[in-house]
């Protein structure tokens, strides 16, 4: 990224950051994505990912972020697509969509990510639905994903595309790998959910992942003809 003029863009902080992951039917995922999905061993990827938007300029700041992203490649590259994406700060809201091209869209989102206590909670309202869910963490500590591992595949991921009616674009972002360890988190309230695609109708929960955090270079978004 440091070899881009005008890179990065941004630097902030994702803090304490929860994936849960499905497994969905990619012939009704790709309906939904304009790029080619990423498949491994013949299956298609959902994750939910909730965390703290922190250390941004004002007046965005801090600030609680849901984004509901699946797998994809483009032109050899590997990446990630944002079916839908929520958060807390207006402002955000309304520039996220015309300088990126990211579905961002206005919610109410309550976070309890205490995994010093084990305990995990969050909520999410929004015009379109709610969400909720509430686990905990059972490791005592936390690891890079293992090389070559499912985790490893969908939380190790630098690039982000999107379009927007014909707007083409692609942004990449920069961080060490995601310190992390497993999580059980049961998703009890899911009609936010419901909102982002057919996919969500055969969709498998496979497993969660819960990480303190991470430092992040973002980068601009660049056009993709």
């Amino acid at each position: 990224m440091l070899a881009v003029p005008g890179e990065p863009m941004f630097y902030a902080r994702w803090d304490r950051a929860v994936f849960i992951h499905y497994a969905a039917d990619p012939a009704i995922l790709q309906r939904d994505v304009p790029f080619e999905l990423d498949l491994r061993e013949g299956s298609a990827f959902v994750s939910i990912v909730a965390f703290t938007l922190s250390r941004m300029f004002k007046p965005i700041a801090t600030h609680e972020f849901l984004n509901v992203r699946t797998y994809v490649r483009h032109r050899g590259e590997p990446g990630i697509y944002f079916l839908a994406e929520w958060l807390s700060n207006p402002l955000s809201v309304h520039l996220g969509p015309r300088t990126f091209g990211l579905p961002y869209k206005f919610g109410r989102l309550i976070y309890e990510h205490a995994c010093v206590r084990g305990e995990i909670r969050g909520y999410v309202e929004a015009r379109e639905g709610r969400l909720s869910y509430q686990g905990g963490v059972a490791a005592n500590h936390f690891a890079p994903s293992e090389p070559g591992s499912l985790t490893e595949f969908m939380l190790e991921r630098y690039t982000a595309f999107t379009q927007q009616r014909k707007r083409v674009r692609f942004f990449r972002v920069w961080h060490s790998p995601w310190e992390q360890a497993p999580a059980e988190i049961e998703v009890t309230t899911d009609t936010l959910l419901t909102s982002t695609g057919l996919w969500w109708e055969t969709a498998e929960c496979i497993g969660a992942n819960y990480s303190p955090g991470a430092e992040v270079w973002m980068g601009r978004p660049h056009r993709i003809d």
